[in-house]
């Protein structure tokens, strides 16, 4: 019904041919590579301009394609951009209230030198599950630092498993708003791509994060400099810094506003309450998938799971709940618990616009129907559809260095061809997307000088480092979404 519903959309706004609106996406995608990467354009402008252009080519009336793009930019902030704020609410409250502090010194505490590359990666899947890519970086950066010269080993065995946690999440699991809006554009089924993500995820950061440091450390010899380091400092201590990144995503977020106060003297929560507060909404959403599956439609503790294990509901929960456990139960009184969550908002308001940007992007190329012209194309090929999806996120990718714009418009232009996927099919066609937006981070990446400026590195250090372990997890996530993909 659905593909029927976008093809009558389709007609009804444009009645242009196959190889015209074939040469308008390709053109309209141009447009938006170009804007960033040689005028150096905001993505939320980029992806507007792009947006009409691709209606207009196309032979959409221009107060058609303005409706298309606006309903675009609606649905997706409704959807996607509330769960944006409240994950920003979260995990300021975690870094404030000294509980991201907490995980990374209990599990280093009770970790020997040779398990220590393991807990790293531990310690940035764990930081990078409910925070941004960028903000999760800032906070890694300086524990790394200081992890590797208490214990001695080489920078890069440190920092290459925290790393890749990192990465890892903000690519392939959700609740990571990166992973979300992939299943919002392409209407993916959360739950199942949540496990599969977790699937993936798993031996790609072991060998994208402990194998491959070993030789990476080889590669680069660097010992971490003196930077951050102060004689008391705690491990974790996560200094304010005015740096602004976009994480790889253009995205202009203040890393500065993001951090913890230093004004703000708290006792950390523990680690198991820590620890419960992080995992809380990951266990609501795979609580909905679980009962989905076994139990029936009538049954009241499936509607209730439904209800709270819907996205939204979960993410609310948990930062309801973290006002207690982070907020009053790090001594944090209601004022600074408010502040906490006020300061939280503004540095995200652009990833929202890129986002919604992106959305509009997408519905733009849908009322076209240039996306069904291209869904019939690859349907009747043999190529795989996750491998064409890796390749579309890649090509992206590496002409814009970011992450989301890489993810928001793979996810647009293939979406009619999730229409004719399965449910299992659809949550890899995610995975495939996000594994193809990691791949070769460099000199048009934030997040690359980021990297190569706080551990001393030059640029031929950073890409035989850093460089290659984003292509190791994307080329690593491309295998096993391709493996599972045979199996289901």
């Amino acid at each position: 019904m659905r593909s029927t519903a976008l093809a009558t959309a389709a007609q009804a706004l444009t009645n242009a041919g196959s190889t015209q609106l074939v040469l308008a996406a390709l053109i309209g995608i141009a447009v938006i590579v170009v804007l960033i990467t040689k005028f150096k354009l905001h993505p939320f402008l980029s992806l507007t301009i792009g947006s009409i252009s691709v209606g207009a080519l196309a032979g959409m009336k221009l107060q058609d394609s303005l409706t298309s793009f606006g309903n675009g930019v609606g649905s997706t902030v409704a959807g996607v951009g509330t769960l944006i704020a409240l994950g920003a609410m979260f995990g300021r409250l975690l870094a404030d209230s000294g509980g991201a502090d907490q995980i990374v010194d209990t599990i280093i505490r009770r970790a020997t030198a040779r398990s220590l590359p393991w807990a790293m990666a531990l310690v940035g899947a764990l930081i990078g599950l409910p925070m941004f890519f960028e903000i999760g970086l800032v906070l890694l950066i300086p524990v790394i630092l200081l992890v590797s010269r208490r214990s001695g080993l080489p920078l890069l065995r440190i920092a290459v498993p925290a790393l890749a946690g990192l990465s890892v999440m903000h690519g392939l699991v959700p609740p990571h708003p990166g992973p979300l809006v992939a299943i919002a554009a392409l209407n993916a089924n959360l739950g199942i791509t949540m496990a599969l993500g977790v699937l993936v995820a798993i031996p790609v950061v072991v060998l994208a994060g402990p194998v491959l440091a070993k030789h990476v450390a080889r590669w680069v010899p660097v010992m971490a400099p003196a930077l951050f380091v102060t004689s008391g400092a705690p491990a974790a201590a996560a200094p304010r810094i005015g740096a602004r990144t976009g994480g790889g995503a253009g995205t202009g977020v203040d890393v500065e506003t993001l951090l913890p106060e230093a004004e703000i003297e708290t006792r950390r929560p523990s680690f198991a309450t820590t620890l419960s507060t992080v995992l809380l909404p990951v266990v609501l959403m795979m609580g909905k998938a679980l009962v989905d599956i076994f139990l029936p439609a009538t049954s009241s503790l499936r509607m209730a799971l439904d209800f709270i294990g819907t996205p939204l509901v979960a993410l609310l929960l948990a930062v309801l709940v973290a006002m207690f456990t982070f907020g009053r139960g790090s001594g944090m009184n209601l004022q600074q618990i408010a502040a906490s969550l006020e300061k939280s908002l503004p540095p995200i308001a652009g990833i929202l616009l890129i986002v919604g940007a992106g959305g509009g992007f997408k519905q733009t190329l849908v009322d076209t129907g240039i996306g069904s012209v291209l869904a019939k194309a690859i349907a009747g090929s043999s190529v795989s559809p996750l491998l064409l999806a890796w390749v579309v996120a890649v090509l992206i990718r590496l002409a814009t260095g970011s992450a989301t714009v890489a993810t928001v418009t793979a996810s647009g232009i293939l979406a009619p061809l999730a229409l004719t996927l399965s449910t299992g099919q659809t949550s890899l066609l995610v995975l495939a997307i996000g594994s193809g937006s990691l791949f070769f981070s460099h000199v048009n990446d934030a997040g690359f000088w980021l990297v190569k400026e706080y551990f001393g590195m030059t640029v031929g250090e950073t890409i035989r480092s850093w460089s290659v372990m984003e292509t190791v997890i994307s080329v690593a996530g491309l295998v096993l979404v391709l493996l599972l993909g045979i199996v289901m």
